[in-house]
C-alpha cells in the first residue's frame, strides 16, 4: 500500500512593508553616501585639476572661472564632468521609471551597485596609469556619470534634506528652521549630520589624495558604495 502524501502547507509570504524594512534605513544610507561624495569631490578637485564630479553647483562656478581664463581651471575638464553627470542623470531617470513603481529597496540597491562598479572602474584606471591625460578624463567621466545616476535616484526617493552632494539648502534649512530662526528645529539633527558627513568625507579624501594618490580614495569610495548597496532598505 502506498503511503498517503501529506499536503504541503503554503509558506507565508512576507508583507511588502516587511521586505522594504530589511536592512539599514535610507536616512543612514544617504548620510553614508554624503561621505562618499566628499571623498569623490576631494579626488576630483585636488587630483584632477580643480573640477568637481559630485557637486555640480560648484562645477558651474568653476566653468565660469575657466571660461574667464582663471589659472588652474580647465574648460574641457569641467565640461566633461557636467556632460557625463547629465548623461548619468538621464540614465537614473530611466531606471527610476523602470524600477520606481516597484520595491524601493531593490531599486536603491541596483543603483548603488552600479555606482560602486563605476567608481571601482575609475579606481582601477587611476592605479593603472596615475599620471596619464586619459586617466584624468576617464576618472572624471566615470565618477561624474555615477554621481548623476545616484542624484537622479536620490531625487526620486524624496528623502528630505539629504541630497548627498550639495548642502546649500540643507544649511539654509538648518539655520532658518532652527529655534533661533523661529522654527522647531525638528530636522536639525539630520541636517547637521549631513554637513558633518560631507566634511568628514572631504577631509578623509583630501588626506588620502595628498598622501596616497587617486586610486586608494576612489577604491575606498567604491567599497563604501558597494557596502551601502548590500545593506540598504527601502524605508526612510
Amino acid at each position: 500500500m502506498s503511503e498517503q502524501s501529506t499536503p504541503t502547507q503554503p509558506q507565508p509570504q512576507p508583507h511588502p512593508d516587511e521586505y522594504e524594512a530589511r536592512g539599514v534605513r535610507l536616512v543612514a544610507v544617504l548620510l553614508g553616501l554624503t561621505v562618499v561624495s566628499g571623498l569623490i569631490d576631494a579626488v576630483s578637485y585636488l587630483g584632477l585639476g580643480h573640477v568637481f564630479t559630485a557637486n555640480m553647483t560648484g562645477n558651474v562656478v568653476v566653468l565660469g572661472f575657466a571660461a574667464a581664463g582663471a589659472p588652474g581651471f580647465s574648460v574641457p575638464h569641467t565640461a566633461t564632468s557636467l556632460a557625463c553627470f547629465l548623461v548619468g542623470a538621464v540614465a537614473g531617470g530611466r531606471v527610476a521609471r523602470w524600477r520606481g513603481e516597484g520595491s524601493r529597496r531593490t531599486w536603491a540597491r541596483l543603483t548603488l551597485a552600479a555606482e560602486a562598479v563605476l567608481v571601482s572602474a575609475s579606481s582601477m584606471v587611476a592605479f593603472a596609469a596615475p599620471h596619464a591625460t586619459v586617466t584624468v578624463y576617464a576618472v572624471i567621466a566615470l565618477t561624474a556619470f555615477a554621481m548623476g545616476l545616484r542624484n537622479a535616484t536620490v531625487r526620486k526617493l524624496g528623502i528630505a534634506d539629504l541630497t548627498t552632494t550639495v548642502l546649500t539648502m540643507t544649511l539654509t534649512g538648518l539655520a532658518s528652521e532652527s529655534r533661533a530662526g523661529g522654527g522647531t528645529g525638528r530636522r536639525s539633527p539630520r541636517r547637521s549630520a549631513s554637513v558633518v558627513a560631507m566634511a568628514a568625507g572631504a577631509c578623509l579624501g583630501a588626506w588620502l589624495v595628498l598622501h596616497h594618490g587617486l586610486g586608494i580614495p576612489l577604491l575606498v569610495a567604491a567599497l563604501a558604495s558597494g557596502l551601502l548597496a548590500v545593506v540598504t532598505s527601502g524605508k526612510e
